[in-house]
């Protein structure tokens, strides 16, 4: 490969963790520290119990059902 043709790791680190979009195919390119950071800042995100989201899930998909019926 010529070394023009080989992307910065840096570049590709911040395309991997920064995406909102996670693709399982495109391997993360990143340290352990990174990574764990990446990990951190989801779990900062809003947590819901799994009564809750049981719940919610529940009241979702009886709406969606009923507004299949009409």
């Amino acid at each position: 490969m010529k070394d023009d043709m080989i992307e910065p790791i840096a570049a590709r680190r911040s395309k991997t963790l920064s995406s909102d979009r996670w693709n399982p195919n495109v391997p993360i390119h990143c340290t352990q520290e990174e990574f764990m950071e990446h990990i951190h800042s989801i779990e900062a995100g809003e947590f819901m119990t799994w009564e809750e989201h049981q719940k919610s899930f529940n009241a979702w998909k009886k709406e969606y059902l009923a507004s299949r019926l009409k």
